[in-house]
């Protein structure tokens, strides 16, 4: 196993690319390739555990942690009705009950 990283191919010439067009902002590119690089360290950590340790719990665990996904579309709106609901912005009478159930009956 190598320590170094390095962009595969494709992914250099699309960067390549960026940069040629005098459109794209390079500091962009320079944060997706960033991104990609912690994303590679973070794969090649995840393969650690796994190998030598048969650990694809713990693996799972730290991408999770590292990478978590975005809240859904449900997730945030409940937020959002929380957040008006302490604000006292909502309008009583029962009706955030109302939002609230029918969000909650919603697939994620």
């Amino acid at each position: 196993m190598t320590n170094n990283i390095y962009p595969p191919d494709h992914l250099l010439k699309k960067w390549e690319e960026l940069i040629i067009d005098e459109e794209q902002n390079v500091d962009l590119v320079l944060y997706e390739a960033f991104q990609a690089g912690a994303d590679q360290e973070l794969e090649a950590c995840c393969e650690w555990f796994i190998r030598d340790w048969t650990d694809i719990e713990t693996a799972d665990r730290l991408r999770a942690a590292r990478r978590p996904k975005p809240p859904s579309l449900k997730e945030q709106a409940l937020e959002a009705l929380r957040e008006a609901e302490s604000s006292g912005c909502l309008y009583a009478n029962g009706r955030s009950d109302t939002i609230r159930r029918a969000l909650e009956q919603l697939d994620d």
